[in-house]
């Protein structure tokens, strides 16, 4: 008996029927209907499906806002409520906060460095003390001040940062250059926000503030990682997105922090509240907010957006601080910063992304691997039929609380060599390699959907944990 069969069967003890074809899972339960992206080679857990029909169930009583379509990207695993990989869209009326989470506005950013591999090896032990004290070792500083914090979630990134005092971090930071690489942000004017639904400690009276989540980097998954460009697999779109084959890249994926945790939860037990009297409550923990309440969730959800966006661009000028310490110079240059866990109202819809990447028609997206196998640089291709999406890595396949009863041979079964720089041995047991997907395949069945079009292949040299 296939994978197939035997995940059919038992899926259909719990009323799901499931068809697979050209790679593609259906799903339907009671008229729900699903759709996953996935090699059946993959692994595909019942977890996952169950949480994806949960999240195409969802309606909030007395209302016509609905669900539209539900799809899922071939990193799909379970997440706590609802799956990673998962792409829904629904009416403009409703927004459904736990399909993000509190991890709002994790994403990711790519910079080049100017430096080959070679120029960047010389100064290895170097490179990795200063990036350990910045990164991990909190030697950093990072003053802010009340009324930047105001223009940051009223007005935007750039009224951000001319409110930004000129202290610590900020002396050595090149403004004009900061500036110049808001454009390479994707989607901040999608994103409204309202400083009255950010934490107020951001507004005491105090001349400098120091929060103690901007510029860093977090936990699970997050990383910051250099880099070297293995393949270039479209001259053309690497060219113009100033690419060279043996250069060291920074890649940065983070989010929102303790914002986002306080706004993402905040949210989720206000949808709790406000759900009819008289309904019975959703056995998925799935509430959705309509109307007015829906639009007071997407300016609270934009504070949080605008706080991971800042937090990407101050662990950018810190590492670049540190970059310039042992170089004594720093061209780099950033690529392209986006989000993987947000709700855009877009096409007509609000499309909520838990852990899958905007693909719009010729936008850059990275898809990184694990820290022991390849990230992709990519060209989106607007593929409708999968709400201009693709994945957001590789997906886990053991899940994070099963890689902390092993003790994995940490190099024997990755894919590439590979160095993990962090204070904590628990994080090289969750995020070992082989908890995750090969990326191969996971590329692969993207490009030949027609999602996503590589543009270079990058294998991982160092990567920091905290």
């Amino acid at each position: 008996m296939s994978t197939f069969t035997r995940l059919q069967k038992r899926l259909s003890r719990q009323g799901i029927e499931t068809q697979y074809e050209n790679n593609i899972y259906r799903f339907n339960k009671e008229q729900i209907e699903a759709e996953v992206l996935l090699p059946e080679s993959l692994p595909l857990e019942e977890k996952a499906v169950q949480q994806l029909l949960n999240l195409a169930s969802v309606h909030v009583p007395g209302s016509d806002a609905k669900v539209c379509r539900t799809r899922a990207t071939p990193d799909f695993h379970p997440g706590a409520v609802a799956p990673v990989g998962s792409i829904v869209a629904t009416t403009t009326d409703l927004v459904i906060p736990a399909a993000i989470g509190t991890d709002i506005n994790c994403g990711m950013r790519l910079l080049t460095t100017g430096l080959s591999y070679a120029e960047a090896y010389s100064q290895k032990e170097a490179l990795i003390q200063q990036l350990k004290n910045t990164l991990l070792l909190d030697q950093r500083d990072v003053p802010v001040t009340p009324t930047s914090f105001s223009a940051l979630f009223d007005e935007g990134l750039a009224a951000w940062l001319q409110e930004l005092p000129q202290q610590g971090v900020w002396q050595q930071a090149d403004f004009k250059r900061m500036h110049a690489e808001l454009n390479a942000i994707l989607s901040t004017q999608a994103v409204q926000a309202h400083s009255r639904y950010a934490p107020e400690a951001f507004f005491e009276q105090r001349e400098i503030i120091r929060p103690a989540s901007l510029g860093t980097v977090g936990s699970g998954n997050h990383f910051v990682e250099l880099q070297i460009v293995d393949t270039i697999l479209d001259r053309h779109a690497a060219y113009a997105a100033g690419l060279h084959e043996g250069e060291v890249l920074m890649m940065i994926h983070t989010g929102s922090r303790d914002v986002g945790f306080y706004i993402g939860q905040r949210w989720m037990d206000k949808a709790r509240a406000l759900w009819p009297a008289t309904a019975k409550y959703p056995s998925s923990g799935l509430f959705g907010l309509t109307d007015e309440h829906a639009q007071g969730y997407f300016l609270a959800m934009g504070c949080a957006a605008r706080y991971a966006w800042a937090n990407r661009i101050v662990l950018t000028e810190l590492v670049r601080a540190a970059w310039k310490q042992v170089f004594g110079q720093d061209k780099s240059k950033l690529i392209v910063d986006l989000s993987h866990n947000i709700i855009f109202p877009e096409q007509g819809m609000n499309l909520h992304r838990k852990g899958a990447t905007p693909a719009r028609a010729g936008e850059l997206a990275l898809i990184p691997g694990s820290m022991g196998d390849y990230s992709y640089l990519v060209l989106g291709k607007g593929n409708e039929d999968w709400l201009w999406s693709c994945s957001h890595g590789a997906g886990r396949s053991v899940r994070r609380q099963a890689m902390r009863n092993k003790v994995p041979d940490l190099q024997k079964n990755s894919r590439l060599p590979w160095q993990c720089i962090t204070l904590k041995s628990d994080r090289l047991r969750e995020e070992a390699p082989e908890a995750y997907k090969p990326i191969t395949p996971v590329i692969e069945i993207q490009e030949q959907a027609g999602l996503i079009q590589p543009v270079a292949r990058v294998r991982p040299w160092i990567t920091f944990k905290a």
